[in-house]
């Protein structure tokens, strides 16, 4: 039996960032090809051109070295490449029947762990060993859940039907990984998706079996380019690249919203300049959109566009932008959250089990994922298990109460036993 807690604090102690999940790739399809699970991995998975965000080459190369010095598999690590990583997994029961997809991510948060010595993973010897990454929002968890649920479906799939779809995400963070992996068609034959996320301050033992108000939203990173000159002795020989970003900022958060529906931009990072005395000739502005719908965040797309392209105009520099992050908008399926609401009252230790109960304005990859299943004529539904911790996500001192990791294993099998009954059997839940 795979020790799921132990698991999970591997993880935590070599957290990965997107598209460097090289230890925990290989980890992952080690452990479910011993399940006799059909794992695939590496390029045949991805799009090359979706995948968003990648990282350089050399930050690439540090957490491939790093896995390799981690007892990773060197042949897994030379499949995965550059920056291919995640696993999907795949249990054919034997039986004719429909196909169940679980999407888990895997990536680590870019945050430096605290080091308070009355913090879980210090006290437990498990706390970041990988300086500037850290498992901030429960993705060690969401792995380790979707290894356990490997674990039982291998142990209990004798009166299932169809099969169980595993899909271990990677760069979730920055809404940078579904799209490669749904425009490779790696979702295209799941009837039924169902996506986990903890909740911090949601009490543990309550599930929300249909989490709702996700945004649409795009991430962009803007590049200006001007002219370098000495700003006291030949100023107007220079072209200000940080007065263009700086006027950019301003004003794409001067633009009006939308009437059609909620719609969020925010400007989070503003890099440029090498000194006092130099007009800077490079400046750097990240920022993002939110739509409650598709066309509300494309709108303000295309307002951005315009806006980068007039600051860049009146400090007579250039300006270039990419798309680095996306996600789409979804509702969940209630008939099947109603399914998992029904089954999960096998689990004694689930407390309450609601649906639509909480809706989220934040974004979401696996959105991408089941508005893919839903348009090809399936059903998804996005779940939250209470994690019962009060700190924030994406805080350096996040963590999680450990006992969700079997409650929510518990809760996607009873799913499972429902959704893909064999006719005529009548077992219960492990």
């Amino acid at each position: 039996m795979i020790d799921l807690i132990a698991f999970r604090r591997s993880l935590h102690r070599y957290p990965e960032p997107g598209w460097c999940e090289y230890l925990t790739t290989a980890q992952l399809v080690e452990a479910l090809g011993a399940l006799n699970f059909d794992v695939e991995f590496g390029p045949t998975i991805h799009t090359v051109g979706e995948r968003l965000g990648v990282p350089n080459g050399e930050v690439l190369s540090i957490y491939k070295q790093k896995a390799l010095e981690r007892g990773a598999d060197p042949k897994v690590i030379d499949v995965i490449g550059n920056g291919y990583t995640g696993a999907i997994a795949t249990f054919d029961t034997g039986t004719p029947g429909p196909t169940v997809g679980l999407r888990v991510d895997i990536d680590s948060n870019d945050l430096i762990e605290s080091n308070d010595p009355n913090h879980a993973p210090v006290m437990g010897g498990f706390a970041s060993e990988n300086y500037g990454a850290m498992h901030a929002c429960g993705h060690d968890a969401h792995a380790a859940i979707g290894l356990g649920v490997a674990q039982w479906v291998a142990n209990n799939f004798v009166g299932l039907s169809g099969k169980i779809k595993i899909i271990f995400q990677p760069a979730e963070e920055g809404l940078r990984g579904a799209a490669s992996l749904v425009d490779a068609g790696m979702l295209d034959d799941i009837d039924k998706l169902i996506a986990i996320h903890m909740r911090a301050g949601m009490p543990l033992g309550h599930v929300e079996c249909a989490a709702s108000g996700f945004l649409a939203s795009t991430k962009y990173d803007a590049t200006f380019c001007g002219t370098a000159s000495h700003a006291g002795n030949d100023p107007e020989a220079g072209e200000n690249a940080l007065l263009a970003a700086a006027t950019a900022a301003l004003n794409l958060h001067a633009m009006p919203r939308d009437s059609r529906g909620i719609s969020r931009i925010n400007v989070g990072v503003l890099e440029a300049g090498t000194g006092r005395n130099v007009t800077p000739d490079k400046a750097i502005l990240k920022f993002e959109t939110r739509g409650s719908t598709s066309e509300v965040n494309e709108g303000l797309g295309e307002r951005a566009k315009c806006i980068l392209e007039g600051a860049a105009c009146m400090q007579r520099v250039e300006v270039s932008s990419q798309i680095v992050g996306h996600a789409a908008e979804c509702a969940p399926d209630i008939e099947l959250a109603t399914q998992i609401q029904d089954s999960s009252t096998e689990v004694a230790e689930v407390d309450r089990a609601t649906i639509a109960e909480y809706k989220l304005t934040g974004s979401e990859d696996a959105m991408t994922m089941i508005k893919r299943v839903q348009k090809n004529g399936g059903q998804g539904t996005y779940i939250l298990f209470g994690s019962e911790k009060k700190n924030g996500h994406h805080t350096v001192e996040f963590d999680i109460d450990e006992k969700v990791i079997p409650l929510a294993v518990s809760v996607i099998s009873s799913a499972l036993k429902s959704l893909l009954k064999e006719e005529g059997t009548h077992e219960s839940v492990d």
